[in-house]
């Protein structure tokens, strides 16, 4: 149980007494002990004419285009005179807690937002409608929204907006995430892309120093649960899914990042693309926008096709990669592999090297991942040929037992495959047995990837470290996927599909933003748990009746917890000052309220 109150404390200073008032919270704790937690600091309140003088605030007062200075008085300790205009005397017994709400990591993304400049960069190309409306600041709430707590914009109009203090951070009322406004922003943002893309890479080179000589590059798919569309050229298409939801149409993403994860561009392809079709525009895309450059890409397997290495080959400069390879390959390659000595990479990671034409092929073999892939082949074949044995005892007609043999097949693949079964012509009745050879072959490759670049680097541990940071774009689908739950897409058209993954971009972008600072002045923290330490401050307003019928209003931010302290200091952020206080117009004459 917790329950708050209004303490107040007094200090002697210079001969003169002072009394400062606090809202603090008691929390009964299980072994019957209170502790108290300082929630709300409200200043001083003066007790007697002469400290009025010495203590006065500016107000500003509704209906009133500037403020004005006054005193403020407990209704038991004012010996200024009633009717004194600058002296208000306040009923602390009558104090009400208002509309509280979330603050402290909306005012992180605005923080995160204003040092990326994008109010600058949205604020020239959005501008405001005609009738008033900001929308580089309704995107914004956009944006913060999908980092913060994401969700539809449907909840975001009914629900969030209000809890959040988006609206004092931005001086902005509630009609700032009307419904309207938030689809109405959608249709706006795709033309400024491409100049986007340039804007952000220019302000993380400020910022970070970073360099663009190593780019990832992969792809992942988002679907919908909805029917196919009727238009042919719509984008949401059956195809591979990553998601294993091959009953949905999707959208692929391609996406290309830095090492430390920053994003350089991003594509939105048909459902459908082939993952071997997308590179070729990729790299032409990047030459054209920064320029021919010694870059190295690192790519898994099946994302480049032979005739797209070739040009990387002969290319001028050549363009520099790193690749999986399907381990078919690995099977032509094995042969002369066989004679090659083992170099150890890293502690549990050993590699060959074989040199071949303009190329170089890393066979590397990690003690972990042959762990982890054996332990998976054991689990799924055990399971299987206790289902095998299952099936052959159950009296079944022969399509009952197809449909039977054909979901153990989908449901363990990799094992099936060594397994051979041969079902009878003529009645339901099949056999069974494990294929040694197959198992065998397969032993020998768990745990073993086959790399192929045209880098001159033949240092094994250099080439194994540089093959690992492709888990930085696997991270980055993780956080749009996960984090920042860029589906379910609630859309319906085309251009708001891919605007709204426009929106979900720049939220990640924030997202990698606050993660390259904590990497360097707060490691071991995530960025979800301090947006969450961030979001633990809330706002409130502060009501005082006043004996002459108005009111006085205090917004004041709760007291940051000791470990968010610590962490401002490590961040190098600093909270902004309290804003000014507010009272309202009379609600009756002054004689009347008396």
């Amino acid at each position: 149980m917790a329950a708050m109150f209004l303490r107040s404390t007094s200090r002697k200073k210079n001969g003169k007494q002072h009394r400062y008032w606090s809202i603090v919270e008691n929390k009964r704790l299980a072994d019957g002990g209170v502790a108290q937690r300082h929630v709300l600091y409200l200043g001083e309140i003066n007790s007697s004419q002469e400290l009025a003088w010495r203590k006065s605030i500016e107000v500003l007062e509704e209906g009133k285009d500037k403020p004005s200075t006054l005193a403020l008085f407990p209704e038991d300790r004012c010996e200024a005179e009633i009717g004194a205009e600058s002296m208000v005397r306040v009923r602390l017994s009558e104090l009400r807690l208002c509309r509280p709400r979330q603050w402290g990591a909306c005012w992180l993304v605005v923080k995160l937002w204003r040092e990326l400049e994008l109010d600058r960069f949205w604020g020239e190309r959005l501008g405001s409608s005609r009738k008033g409306t900001r929308w580089d600041e309704v995107l914004l709430v956009l944006v913060a929204y999908r980092l913060i707590a994401p969700g539809s914009e449907w909840r975001l109009h009914r629900q969030w907006f209000g809890q959040s203090a988006l609206g004092d951070l931005l001086s902005a009322d509630s009609s700032l995430a009307d419904s309207h406004k938030l689809y109405g922003c959608h249709d706006l943002l795709l033309e400024h892309k491409q100049p986007l893309f340039d804007h952000l890479i220019g302000r993380w080179r400020d910022l970070f120093n970073l360099s663009f000589e190593v780019l990832l590059y992969d792809l992942t798919s988002t679907y919908f649960e909805s029917n196919p569309p009727d238009d042919e050229n719509d984008k949401r298409r059956f195809g591979y899914s990553r998601d294993k939801r091959r009953d949905c149409v999707q959208v692929i993403i391609a996406l290309i990042v830095t090492p430390q994860g920053f994003p350089l561009a991003y594509e939105v392809l048909a459902g459908n693309t082939k993952d071997s079709s997308t590179l070729k525009e990729f790299l032409d895309k990047i030459e054209k926008q920064y320029g021919k450059a010694e870059r190295i890409w690192l790519m898994d397997r099946g994302i480049p096709t032979e005739k797209v290495l070739e040009q990387m080959r002969q290319s001028d400069p050549p363009v520099k990669y790193l690749v999986g390879t399907p381990k078919g390959r690995l099977s032509r390659l094995e042969k002369q592999l066989l004679d090659k000595p083992w170099h150890q990479a890293r502690p549990g990671v050993e590699v060959k090297l074989l040199a071949q034409d303009d190329e170089l092929y890393v066979l590397a073999q990690s003690v972990d991942r042959v762990n982890k892939e054996r332990s998976m082949r054991r689990r799924q074949l055990k399971w299987l040929w206790a289902r095998l044995k299952q099936l052959s005892t159950m009296k079944l007609k022969r399509e009952e037992l197809l449909m039977k043999l054909g979901a153990a097949k989908q449901k363990t693949p990799s094992a099936w495959r060594l397994v051979q079964v041969e079902v009878a012509t003529d009645k339901a009745a099949f056999t069974y047995r494990l294929d040694r050879d197959k198992l065998r072959r397969q032993r020998r490759r768990e745990g073993r990837y086959l790399l192929r670049t045209n880098l001159t680097e033949t240092d094994p541990a250099k080439l194994w470290s540089l093959y690992l940071q492709l888990v930085s774009v696997e991270e980055a689908f993780k956080n749009l996927k996960g984090d920042l739950a860029i589906r379910p897409i609630f859309h319906q058209s085309e251009k708001r599909i891919e605007a709204h993954i426009l929106v979900s971009f720049l939220a990640y972008c924030l997202h990698i933003t606050l993660t390259e600072r904590l990497r360097s002045l707060a490691p071991g923290l995530t960025t979800r748990s301090t947006l969450e330490k961030f979001a633990d401050m809330q706002m409130i307003d502060v009501h005082l009746p006043t004996t002459d019928g108005r009111e006085f209003i205090l917004t004041r931010t709760t007291q940051p917890e000791p470990e968010l302290q610590l962490l401002l200091g490590k961040l190098k952020l600093e909270l902004p000052a309290q804003p000014p206080p507010k009272i309202t117009t009379a609600q009756a004459a002054s004689a009347t309220a008396l």
